[in-house]
């Protein structure tokens, strides 16, 4: 039997791959997927250098069908996807009154809009037990007014999560957004901290599970 695979979409030095390490303690293979293969490489070689079985891949996430073709390659060439962990978000100071249509759309189709193709081609590779992890903000309910689409992007994803969850639960296949109630690097919200709250989310038992769960440190 191969080894279990985590899929990253999104990944960077801190919380993307900060969740790598711990599953890869699990004997999981990661797959790295940045915007560009020289930003994702580097990621994989830290695992590597660790005895970790990892790859980068680049991926542009305002691409629908290049996100399909990349998380469809890694089920192939690995023959199966265990963990899809959907990371990205995008910042962009602009407030209601001088953020554009078109700006929104932009964000929120890399923040919330590319899981929909990455869980549609990763659900050949995806078997029972398979698991859709979120990274979620308290900006979904909480936004900050000068990065508007923040907001909308963490509250679009966490509300396209129930239904992933809803429609791969009969096959065992979970979903689960984390929301994180803090500012990432302060006090309890190191990246090591929150990528323990993910891993924890992801790892539960399937018996009363919930596709929404806060950490708040």
């Amino acid at each position: 039997m191969t080894a279990p695979v985590l899929f990253v979409l999104g990944a960077g030095p801190g919380v993307g791959l900060s969740v790598a390490r711990l599953f890869a303690a699990d004997g999981f293979t990661a797959v790295l997927a940045c915007r560009l293969p020289e930003e994702a490489e580097p990621l994989a070689e830290q695992l590597r250098e660790q005895g970790v079985d990892a790859e980068g891949v680049g991926v542009d996430l305002r691409d629908p069908a290049d996100v399909a073709r990349v998380v469809a390659g890694a089920g192939e060439r690995h023959g199966r996807i265990d963990v899809l962990h959907f990371n990205p978000s995008v910042f962009r100071e602009a407030d209601p009154l001088r953020l554009s249509v078109a700006e929104l759309l932009e964000d929120l189709t890399v923040g919330a809009g590319a899981l929909l193709p990455a869980v549609q081609a990763a659900r050949p590779f995806l078997s029972e037990g398979a698991r859709v992890l979120v990274t979620g903000s308290a900006a979904a309910d909480k936004p900050w007014h000068r990065a508007a689409s923040l907001g909308v992007q963490k509250a679009a994803v966490r509300n396209l999560v129930t239904s992933v969850d809803a429609t791969l639960a009969p096959e065992g296949i979970r979903a689960v957004a984390v929301q994180i109630n803090g500012v990432l690097g302060e006090g309890a919200f190191t990246r090591d901290r929150v990528a323990g709250a993910l891993y924890a989310a992801a790892t539960r038992p399937a018996e009363g599970w919930t596709p929404h769960v806060s950490y708040d440190g």
